[in-house]
């Protein structure tokens, strides 16, 4: 598994963010379904067991060939990538927001218009 080349730090911190996710929505879904059956949970045991079974889990994973492999790969197409200037993200969000202004005052027009259209109608 140990492979020449590999970017591990990218590798690492997709199972890091995985593992934080994965632990997040287990221990909520723990306590509310131990919630919906008695009255209270113990935090205690269901960060401990939330976090015991996402670190196995990470684990398993981890060690796992296909899916260590898939981790690798992304990360050597996401190197590849072609990022955006600092430049050209301000003026691509400047562009947003311009037109979302204009659309704004368009489909405002549009409704006062109708508004006015419909009131002369029905009065």
């Amino acid at each position: 598994m140990a492979q020449d080349n590999v970017p591990n730090k990218p590798v690492h911190l997709y199972y890091l963010c995985a593992g934080l996710i994965f632990f997040y929505l287990l221990q909520w879904t723990i306590d509310w379904l131990w919630g919906y059956f008695t009255r209270t949970p113990s935090e205690f045991y269901v960060t401990t067991g939330s976090a015991i079974v996402t670190l196995f889990l990470g684990i398993y994973f981890y060690r796992h060939e296909r899916v260590y492999t898939l981790a690798t790969e992304v990360a050597a197409e996401l190197k590849k990538v072609s990022w955006p200037t600092a430049g050209e993200v301000k003026t691509a969000t400047i562009v947003v927001i311009i037109m979302t202004i204009i659309s704004a005052l368009i489909l405002g027009f549009f409704d006062l218009i109708w508004s006015k259209f419909t009131q002369f109608i029905y009065g």
